[in-house]
């Protein structure tokens, strides 16, 4: 692996959601990250979050793999896992024995509710995280429900996201300390962090509880989805002045003066009705033609299968190919010590492993 993360030594815990997430960006950087799973575990191309790994195979209930992990430990930068609080120390790897065996270790906990608080032993999932942060309460269409946006705002912006940001913090610290640290990375954390500006705007008198009626959430009608003539969507989000007087132009509704109230919110549920009218006169690849590129703030609405297809992505190379799975490159893009393609993981044992990242040690031990 290449980028600006090779040499970082990074133990996985295998889970699901959040926790493989970060590892793949961390992998995806040029760390290599040990995945340590269940007995019988082999890499499948479908996982695209299990990409470019080692896979290690092992039984916890066992001591003696519980040893293994523990030299892996010895030797790694980093540790990552997404269990219930107390589940690693039950296991023998809670944060004080990793530690032990490596002062300088970053221990990474990713969970919902957090390491302490009246609900971190409950069960959960993406969308009731970001129930009580305040963000599910924000998604969604006026007078209708909330609406769970995939599980994009709490397993992976506000957690997996947030603990990356956390190991890499904790590792730069510990450049200068030598000490490592735990970091806890709660989903409830991260979705109410990614809600700082909204709660700013709230508190200035500029947004309200009132779902789907505000600028940024499908309130504004210069800031939408719109349906076309082929039953396809566009998104616009003119906001700025200038931005927004460009689409009306290139929507031929310069003329009309009941587009010239903008930023009139009694006027916007009626506004977004004949914007809606417009839209719906072109076809999709036909409202491209007139708008892509320009800065209307204007752009197809596109599905997994075409996003993938579109000129731009293809330019960016911002997805590849593995093992027949089409899927997001490395991001972000770095200059000097740019990221090599993801790679297929495989499967080897501790000793392998070790060998690797201790060989002396790996040496006497098989003398």
């Amino acid at each position: 692996m290449s980028g600006p993360l090779k040499g970082l030594r990074v133990v996985e815990m295998a889970g699901i959601g959040p926790g493989p997430f970060c590892a793949m960006v961390l992998a995806d950087l040029g760390a290599e990250v040990v995945r340590v799973a269940r007995p019988g575990a082999v890499p499948d191309p479908h996982d695209v979050l299990a990409r470019s790994r080692t896979v290690l195979p092992l039984d916890l209930r066992d001591p003696a793999s519980v040893q293994q992990v523990l030299d892996l430990v010895a030797h790694a930068d980093a540790l990552i896992e997404g269990y219930r609080p107390g589940v690693m120390e039950r296991l023998g790897l809670g944060p004080d024995v990793c530690l032990a065996r490596q002062p300088k270790l970053i221990y990474g906990r990713m969970t919902g509710w957090g390491q302490h608080g009246p609900l971190s032993h409950a069960a959960g999932h993406d969308i009731n995280y970001i129930a009580i942060s305040g963000a599910l309460h924000a998604i969604g269409r006026s007078g209708a429900a909330p609406v769970p946006p995939l599980n994009y705002v709490g397993d992976f912006g506000g957690g997996a996201m947030l603990l990356a940001v956390g190991v890499l913090s904790a590792l730069f610290e510990a450049g200068r300390s030598g000490r490592g640290q735990v970091v806890d990375a709660a989903m409830t954390d991260g979705a109410a962090l990614m809600s700082a500006m909204m709660y700013g705007m709230k508190a200035a008198g500029q947004w309200s509880n009132q779902r789907g009626e505000n600028l940024l959430d499908g309130g504004a009608f210069f800031y939408d989805t719109y349906a076309c003539a082929d039953g396809r969507f566009v998104a616009v989000g003119a906001i700025e002045p200038q931005f927004y007087a460009l689409l009306r132009e290139r929507c031929g509704i310069a003329d009309d003066p009941a587009f010239n109230a903008q930023r009139d919110r009694a006027a916007w549920p009626l506004l977004k009705l004949r914007l809606a009218e417009v839209f719906r006169t072109r076809t999709r690849d036909a409202w491209c033609a007139l708008l892509e590129g320009c800065d209307a703030c204007f752009a197809p609405v596109l599905d997994w299968d075409e996003a993938p297809r579109h000129t731009h992505n293809q330019a960016r190379q911002t997805f590849c190919t593995l093992d027949g799975v089409v899927q997001p490159a490395p991001a972000p893009r770095f200059a000097r010590t740019p990221a090599a393609a993801p790679i297929r993981s495989t499967t080897a044992t501790a000793d392998e492993v070790l060998a690797r990242w201790a060989p002396a040690a790996s040496k006497a031990a098989t003398a």
